[in-house]
């Protein structure tokens, strides 16, 4: 876990409660540290630990604490400049919650082992929409709930309100169900300027293969129908296969099937193939490796 998260929590609790709890909460959890470096990485057990004797010694719950510590996040990021990245995702709050996943790939520059969350919006209405939240690690839930809520407020001066519908563990990952209700009017003049820009924007397949060399054109039986020169040259023998046999997905965390795919257009997917690729031009000992198509 980078320090960043650490480091939000310390002075969410320095500013709200006052640096002598502070320093009372880390001789509790036993951490000698009084301030964290942003990037980094520390172990994973460091800020439940810290939340832990937190709650217990400012008598607070867990929910509060670690909502009102996502709401303060907003603030507190804009001392490293990342409030004029947040403030330029979408014109709406629709485009921001739809450019979560991007935003966290952007991140991953600065943030390289960063274990990013990954979300789904669907069943979008002018009212709000259903937002799914997925990540490996658990005790996230109403921190990432401030922190949508002070999004709403501080950039798009929208109130919103969120229901957690449901929170389940599927394996290694936790998956929470976010009810959003808020002024989504955004929604329906997108769709509108969707179906009239779909209708005057022919583009033959030569030129999006010569745009995209790497691409991969594929069916709903996932199997490939085509592909881009460049890939063509790696992988000749791809055409006619299925794609999932070929690759894995990495990103977003989604099941590799054609719907959900279909779901997630405005998503950046991050493929990785499940054999080696020989690289004849290389050393004998460097010549496999995995190809990371995104």
């Amino acid at each position: 876990m980078y320090g960043l998260i650490i480091e939000n929590m310390v002075e969410y609790i320095k500013q709200t409660y006052g640096e002598d709890k502070w320093d009372e909460i880390r001789r509790a959890a036993a951490v000698d540290q009084p301030s964290f470096s942003t990037h980094q990485v520390y172990p994973e057990s460091l800020l439940p630990r810290l939340s832990k004797k937190a709650v217990q010694i400012l008598r607070v719950n867990e929910k509060d604490f670690f909502e009102q510590m996502g709401v303060f996040f907003i603030s507190f990021i804009s001392q490293y400049g990342y409030d004029r990245v947040l403030s330029v995702l979408g014109r709406h709050m629709r485009d921001f919650l739809n450019g979560l996943d991007n935003l966290h790939e952007y991140l991953k520059f600065s943030y390289p082992r960063m274990r990013a969350p990954s979300f789904i919006c669907e069943n979008e209405t002018k009212q709000g929409l259903t937002l799914h939240y997925r990540s490996k690690r658990r005790g996230f839930v109403y921190y990432t709930m401030g922190q949508i809520k002070e999004v709403a407020r501080h950039f798009y001066h929208k109130e919103m309100k969120i229901e957690l519908v449901r929170e389940e563990l599927l394996f290694d990952m936790v998956h929470v169900t976010f009810q959003l209700t808020f002024d989504n009017r955004a929604f329906t003049l997108a769709s509108l300027a969707m179906t009239r820009e779909e209708k005057r924007l022919p583009i033959s397949a030569s030129v999006l293969f010569e745009i995209f060399p790497f691409c991969i054109v594929f069916g709903s039986d996932m199997l490939v129908r085509s592909i881009g020169n460049s890939l063509m040259v790696i992988l000749p023998d791809l055409v006619g296969k299925k794609i999932t046999n070929w690759f894995d997905l990495v990103r977003p965390l989604i099941s590799f099937k054609f719907g959900s795919i279909l779901n997630r257009t405005n998503n950046i997917f991050e493929l990785v193939t499940v054999e080696p690729i020989l690289n004849d031009h290389a050393p004998s000992e460097c010549r496999r490796h995995d190809m990371v198509l995104s």
